[in-house]
């Protein structure tokens, strides 16, 4: 059966990289904090490494597995300066790097769920990702955002939904703007959260 396609985009996977390739530019530091398989922190890296740009990618996953997989996939793809500048750590994405400087992040992605072709039984948990989120609201820079996949098809991917719904419900709309992105006619479909930081400064 051929894939059908539409005009603007085929899936929350390609709308959330729609939206990462407006934020990211050369230079800027980015993390994905559930690598998995790889191919979201590969897009990452080829926007924030172009060459001669002194970006930094950091790629995290709870999984050994994940982290190699991401590694191969990068090793392959990317040049030898590129990889140079992309940091793997085999940690849950509950808390970050402790060098990592507040407010000098440009984008924070999450894929939850569990890892594609992976054990199905270790899956993101609601109170770990909850916990992650707060802690990545104060490393986002001005203009910056956090691109949360949620996948309600499972009992804890519905749990983590609805949680996210209410915390990200009551983040400051000063300082915040969040939107949610759903299937409508696609039975149990991912959906896509963006939280988008105000930017204060604009360049002339």
């Amino acid at each position: 059966m051929t894939r059908p396609l539409f005009p603007l985009f085929q899936s929350h996977i390609d709308l959330a990289h729609a939206y990462w390739e407006r934020i990211v530019l050369p230079g800027d530091s980015v993390i994905d904090a559930t690598c998995g398989n790889g191919h979201d922190t590969l897009l990452l890296a080829k926007i924030a490494l172009q060459e001669g740009a002194l970006g930094k990618v950091i790629a995290i996953d709870t999984q050994q597995k994940a982290i190699e997989t991401t590694k191969e996939r990068l090793f392959n793809h990317l040049t030898e300066q590129q990889f140079k500048s992309v940091d793997f750590r085999h940690q849950s994405h509950e808390s970050f790097p402790s060098e990592i400087r507040p407010g000098t992040i440009k984008l924070i992605t999450y894929n939850l769920g569990y890892l594609p072709n992976g054990d199905k039984t270790i899956t993101t948990k609601t109170s770990t990702t909850i916990q992650s989120i707060e802690n990545a609201l104060n490393l986002i820079c001005e203009g910056g955002a956090i691109s949360i996949t949620c996948y309600p098809g499972h009992p804890e991917g519905l749990l983590e939904e609805q949680a996210l719904f209410h915390f990200v419900t009551n983040l400051q709309p000063q300082e915040w703007s969040c939107c949610h992105h759903r299937w409508l006619n696609r039975s149990k479909s991912p959906s896509l959260l963006l939280l988008q930081k105000l930017r204060t400064t604009f360049a002339s």
